[in-house]
């Protein structure tokens, strides 16, 4: 396998917004309103829950008249899709909504088209690149979520190495890492907590986790009580109501979820509104309200221990679209090579 190539988790991220950033006085692309209404729907792609989803998209139909069509999968799903949508000249998207590793795979091949909303003059403006097709808007923390009745607070695990301990076996729940590529991406980048990804890897896989699909298959899991605790966004905490609580760590590995308009948009002007009011103060306000870390330095997640958390943030390293395939084989047979 090729060696998957490391970088700064920050620095990587930087670099490649770095040409893109707003110059002090630039002004961000302006939304027809009226001609987006006159188009009266917006098609969207997204890796966000619908409930947690509704809080913005019930709003914008109220306030704009305008119907939202969303779909949620995995990014992986997202990206097959529009890439046949697009190549079977057969577009219906609008927005497209995931991390930035899958979105730079579509941007690469030029399915995406720059468009800046104009409240992201708000955000800080070093993650915003004027060359880029993408607007990042929210970020994901990834820590330990264990259930609150079934583990004491002083007896879960303080840190993702206590996991490999003989009382966690079968115990733990992750997403596939074959099949996903956000968990393919968090145990590349566990080099970040000085832990060899392989070796972890491996001694996970001795733990004979409850394997899902995607993180937020993790926390339903955990909610459920079929496994204690498992790996995945920690904003799921609070989202809503659940027994759960997160483990607090020294750092917390982050990937950066942008926003994007499809260069074939059959309705470009009410993706460009819907891209505005996601990224508005109230928009963002909506979304922090459901548990999401937003780009808006004006809202925040309002759950025990989330202020704690911006400050703590390690970007994760982005592997190639090469880089992924080769490491879905890798995790395949880490944790199937046997069974």
């Amino acid at each position: 396998m090729r060696k998957f190539t490391r970088r700064s988790g920050l620095a990587f991220y930087l670099a490649l917004l770095s040409q893109l950033v707003l110059p002090l006085g630039l002004s961000a692309q302006g939304v027809n309103i009226e001609a987006a209404k006159k188009e009266g729907v917006v098609v969207v792609y997204g890796a966000v829950p619908p409930p947690t989803m509704a809080a913005v998209n019930k709003p914008f139909e109220k306030k704009y008249g305008i119907r939202v069509e969303y779909w949620r999968a995995s990014t992986t799903q997202i990206l097959d899709r529009v890439l046949t949508e697009t190549r079977a000249g057969r577009p219906e998207v609008d927005v497209i909504e995931g991390n930035i590793g899958t979105q730079l795979i579509l941007e690469k091949e030029g399915f995406l088209i720059p468009f800046f909303p104009p409240s992201t003059a708000e955000f800080p403006q070093r993650l915003l690149n004027k060359q880029s097709a993408q607007v990042p808007w929210r970020t994901n923390p990834i820590s330990i979520v264990y259930n609150t009745e079934l583990v004491k607070k002083d007896g879960g695990p303080k840190s993702f190495l206590e996991l490999l301990q003989p009382k966690w076996t079968e115990k733990i729940s992750l997403p596939d890492p074959s099949i996903h590529t956000t968990t393919a991406q968090f145990f590349v980048n566990m080099s970040k907590y000085n832990v060899n990804w392989r070796d972890f890897a491996k001694r996970i896989e001795r733990q004979k986790p409850f394997l899902v699909t995607g993180f937020v298959q993790v926390m339903d899991v955990v909610v459920r009580g079929e496994s204690l605790a498992g790996i995945t966004y920690l904003k799921y905490v609070g989202a809503k109501k659940t027994p759960t609580d997160f483990v607090r760590l020294d750092k917390y590995l982050t990937d950066v979820n942008t926003l994007a308009l499809s260069r074939k948009a059959p309705h470009s002007n009410t993706g460009k509104l819907y891209m505005e009011f996601l990224c508005s103060l109230e928009g963002q306000k909506e979304m922090a309200g459901k548990g999401e870390f937003v780009l808006s330095p004006k809202a925040s997640p309002t759950f025990e221990g989330a202020d704690t958390v911006p400050e703590k943030v390690v970007f994760m390293d982005v592997p190639s679209d090469e880089e992924f395939r080769n490491l879905a084989k890798e995790f395949r047979e880490i944790f199937f090579s046997g069974k």
